[in-house]
């Protein structure tokens, strides 16, 4: 398979130091693979698709968030039956020069200063996902300045590492379970009572580890469950509002209304109608 190089110039002017797309694959099988001056990441937003890079071969779902370096060679295929849309950032290299200069405890060995052959893969999840997403999806009418994609950069960083979504390695077993059961539907619809029962301990007990292990109580780890996943719905669903709100486990419309606004800044109207404005073509 031939190689190319992709320039950083014949997608940013010379005043601009990032672009956004956002973009459906195609299914084809590539007849060209690439390299490229500049920094780049990417999540998959929806589908599937195949992964070449570094001479080996992976498969992308949706919540795969990849940091590729300039010296990656990669193609992509979306999957023929489900297809692939991803959001795709890249940005100059003195950027990323700039970031590891100032954070070089932080950043060491990780995202896009990894060592190993291929790039590191992280599978975002549940709330996590959704403000990586929506993080992201704030680029696209943007100015492309220094000062937004380092705001971006630092920000998704945080997301990433944001304790609420990230495992201490101390936390007991059972509370893990416990976070990764309450992202399910099923059981946030249940508030509280169906977090503590999935935990298997006392209620007292219960809030005592979320505070300490995750920072939140169960009420407010499963509010951000519950408007996480209206969230997703909003984007991928034509589903009323009110419906969206009942299978949320969110009987008062209003609030539902206020919920959604402070953790969005928006109505979900308004987040409905942004999520789907100016879908891009592909390249």
């Amino acid at each position: 398979m031939r190689t190319r190089v992709f320039r950083v110039d014949s997608y940013v002017q010379r005043d601009e130091y990032f672009h956004f797309a956002r973009k459906s694959l195609s299914p084809l099988p590539p007849t060209v693979q690439h390299s490229h001056d500049f920094h780049e990441l990417f999540i998959v937003e929806q589908g599937s698709a195949t992964h070449r890079i570094n001479e080996t071969v992976d498969t992308l779902e949706r919540g795969d968030l990849l940091f590729i370096r300039p010296t990656d060679t990669h193609c992509l295929q979306a999957d023929s039956l489900h297809g692939c849309r991803i959001l795709n950032v890249l940005f100059r290299n003195e950027i990323a020069e700039h970031l590891y200069q100032r954070y070089p405890q932080e950043l060491s060995s990780r995202f896009f200063w990894h060592n190993e052959v291929v790039p590191p893969k992280i599978q975002l999840q549940g709330a996590q996902l959704e403000r990586a997403i929506n993080n992201t999806m704030e680029l696209q009418n943007s100015i492309r300045s220094l000062t937004r994609v380092e705001q971006f950069l630092l920000s998704l960083l945080t997301h990433i590492l944001d304790p609420s979504n990230t495992a201490d390695s101390r936390m007991p077993k059972w509370l893990l379970q416990a976070c990764e059961a309450a992202r399910s539907p099923e059981v946030f619809k249940r508030g509280a009572a169906g977090f503590v029962s999935e935990a298997g301990r006392g209620h007292e007990h219960v809030c005592r580890q979320m505070r300490k292990f995750v920072g939140l109580s169960p009420t407010e780890y499963v509010n951000k469950m519950r408007i996480q996943h209206a969230a997703m719905l909003l984007a991928d669903s034509h589903l009323p509002l009110a419906k969206i709100a009942e299978q949320c486990g969110i009987e008062n419309l209003s609030y539902f209304h206020k919920r959604f606004r402070q953790h969005y800044g928006t109505t979900p109207g308004r987040f409905r109608q942004r999520r789907r404005a100016n879908p891009m073509q592909p390249h």
